[in-house]
């Protein structure tokens, strides 16, 4: 069995220093995905997130297969960090109960059920929001909540298909390819957390929450970018052009005599240094079918042609060197395996080891987020299914331990097990 490569401990974060969202209190309903990584976030900032899971199984994600460290996937472990666990059978009214009273104290609730789950048990926003009006509730879905499709089911790579976000990946010469990690899921996350930092501002000014919801549809739409717009400006549906935008000869995977590298000349200077500076053709510069993009893009497979025979002369270690030293946009192809023991990637300590309840330890990637004043919380493993219930009923809601055992006995945990 492979072991992963080894990793350093975490360094804590500084005595007192305080958090950014210290204090709110957030009732996480989502599972797999997009609603997990944009809970993720508030917590890694200092929100109390309580993940809120069926006891049969939780989190969808705990049964992925990419790999297991001490009986949980590195799918779940990656997207629940710093939250605490709780198990409910909604099927259970006593469940219900201890939902709708966490709702109750909460500043914001995340939801990613299909359409009517949550206004079947009584959860939805119109149902809660009475009692607590100034009450954050942030829905994640695949197609809205309202409208025809409101209730049809979705996930990530249906939805890059169906917005034409999956038709823009791949080579002209072969099928749309999806990406490979859940690009539209993470985007849809991340906009949720802003969302819901944008109702909280909101919030401060008007003195009311509201409703704010994020769906993948509208995510793989925008994300289309600068090919979509175009479309809608001049008729034309854009293709597929692999690794070089537009079949940029200037931009994409060149390969030298050793290995591969990918650099991004994108303009005219960065041109001008790559052919005279790099590669030693200022012919390139004054052949009138080369020296200016335009001419560049209606000759790009004779030009890429003559750049890769270039490139295919010598070492890549020997282009790296020049092409840095000309300030060229460049960078290695390399394999996650080859990214990660990178002096770049090292160099940023984003990788780490830290305590985990089963595992003894497991790997951690950090937020990508830098803040000076209120950096990010000192990083707990993803909880085990119900690791936190007893915690969370106590002092969260005040329940003695009379009212988490009747709630138990009524089965309001599911199996026992789920209580922490």
């Amino acid at each position: 069995m492979m072991s992963g490569p080894e990793l350093p401990g975490r360094a804590p974060r500084g005595e007192g220093v305080p958090t950014a969202l210290d204090g709110l209190l957030v009732v996480d309903f989502t599972r797999v995905v997009a609603g997990p990584a944009c809970t993720q976030t508030l917590a890694d900032f200092g929100a109390e997130v309580i993940k809120i899971e069926n006891p049969d199984g939780g989190d969808d994600t705990r049964a992925y297969e990419h790999a297991e460290i001490g009986g949980e996937s590195a799918a779940y472990l990656s997207l629940n960090r710093n939250k605490r666990g709780i198990a409910l059978d909604f099927n259970n009214p006593a469940a219900l109960e201890v939902a709708r009273a966490l709702i109750a104290k909460a500043d914001v609730v995340v939801e990613n059920f299909s359409g009517g789950v949550m206004k079947k048990f009584g959860l939805d926003y119109a149902s809660v929001a009475p009692t607590n009006p100034r009450l954050i509730y942030c829905s994640i879905s695949a197609y809205g909540r309202k409208g025809d499709f409101a209730l049809r089911p979705g996930f990530d790579p249906i939805t890059q298909a169906e917005s034409g976000f999956m038709s823009l990946n791949g080579f002209p010469d072969g099928e749309p390819v999806r990406t490979g990690p859940p690009i539209v899921d993470m985007a849809t996350g991340m906009s949720a957390c802003n969302a819901i930092l944008l109702a909280l501002i909101a919030r401060d000014r008007l003195g009311r929450g509201q409703q704010v919801e994020v769906a993948l549809i509208d995510t793989a739409v925008s994300m289309t970018g600068f090919y979509g717009m175009a479309y809608l400006i001049n008729g034309n549906n854009p293709g597929r052009f692999g690794n070089s935008p537009n079949g940029s000869p200037t931009v994409g995977v060149y390969r030298a005599s050793d290995g591969p590298l990918y650099m991004a000349c994108a303009n005219d200077r960065l041109y001008r240094r790559l052919v005279t500076d790099v590669l030693e053709r200022p012919d390139l510069v004054t052949d009138p079918e080369f020296a200016h993009r335009k001419a560049r893009t209606a000759n790009k497979e004779k030009l890429r042609a003559i750049i890769a025979s270039v490139f295919a002369s010598d070492t890549l270690e020997h282009w790296m060197a020049k092409m840095k030293k000309a300030n060229i946009p460049v960078g290695y192809l390399r394999t996650v395996e080859e990214g990660f023991n990178a002096p770049e990637v090292r160099d940023r300590h984003r990788l780490s080891r830290i305590a985990h309840p089963t595992a003894g330890s497991v790997p951690n990637i950090e937020s990508p987020v830098n803040m000076s004043l209120t950096p990010a919380v000192d990083p707990v493993a993803a909880p085990l299914l119900g690791q936190h219930t007893r915690d969370v009923l106590s002092k969260t809601l005040g329940y003695d331990d009379r009212r988490m055992a009747a709630l138990a006995e009524a089965g309001a945990f599911g199996k026992a097990g789920n209580t922490g």
